[in-house]
């Protein structure tokens, strides 16, 4: 069974960011945007862990 971990980490700007790492080594998501604190960018985790189970799949053209 392959696992998923997130990692938190500063930014060269100062930023707080996270990335979700599968355990092969590649990053599957990130945040996308820096935080400017760790306490806001764990709050962006928290949502990603809450709302990704729920949402729906949209295919672009």
């Amino acid at each position: 069974m392959s696992k998923l971990s997130f990692e938190i980490f500063e930014d060269g700007a100062g930023q707080w960011r996270w990335r979700l790492r599968h355990d092969n080594g590649n990053i599957v998501a990130d945040s996308g945007e820096g935080y400017a604190t760790k306490s806001k960018a764990k709050q962006g985790i928290k949502a990603v862990k809450a709302g990704a189970d729920e949402a729906d799949v949209t295919e672009v053209k």
